[in-house]
């Protein structure tokens, strides 16, 4: 059982590491970081916006893996740290301030993103006539697609046949 247990974290720990791999890949390979901090004229700190790329994913995996840590409203709710009547009101305010700001934040991150895939998007075309890569773009595309639509599929239809529904 306890090999079993070592076997599971290594190959989780793997899994992630690959997707966290090519989840950085993307953001680097479209350029979004470096066009972050030209639009902010602050083009000096290109490297200060990749490792606060990286902290914010390794805090936000952190969380989400170890999931008492995550706990700070239950903490300041049990000890009322606002006044005995003031701390759940609050509380809640706090709560959804920060669930507006990340709201915006994501959403600005997300926008930024899909218009830099885009702009790649037009690059590969003259990148695969460069390489000599002429038949089979369009079929490689469509498998990728493929592939995340079956994922996706099998994601949810995994979630309605456990829990009965969304």
């Amino acid at each position: 059982m306890f090999l079993k247990h070592i076997f599971l974290g290594i190959i989780g720990l793997s899994f992630g590491m690959f997707a966290a791999g090519g989840v950085f890949t993307v953001l680097i390979s479209v350029g979004l970081i470096p066009r972050f901090a030209g639009k902010m004229h602050v083009s000096s700190k290109v490297f200060l916006f990749e490792e606060a790329v990286v902290l914010g994913t390794l805090l936000g995996d952190f969380i989400s893996v170890f999931e008492r840590s995550g706990r700070l409203g239950d903490f300041i709710l049990k000890n009322e740290l606002f006044g005995s009547g003031r701390t759940e009101v609050v509380w809640h305010a706090a709560g959804t301030v920060i669930i507006v700001a990340f709201g915006l934040f994501a959403g600005i991150f997300v926008g930024c993103l899909a218009l830099a895939i885009a702009e790649m998007l037009d690059t590969i075309p003259i990148f695969s006539r460069r390489i000599g890569f002429r038949h089979g773009l369009g079929i490689a595309v469509l498998a990728m697609a493929l592939g995340k639509v079956a994922g996706s599929l099998l994601y949810f239809a995994k979630a309605m046949y456990l829990y009965g529904g969304m």
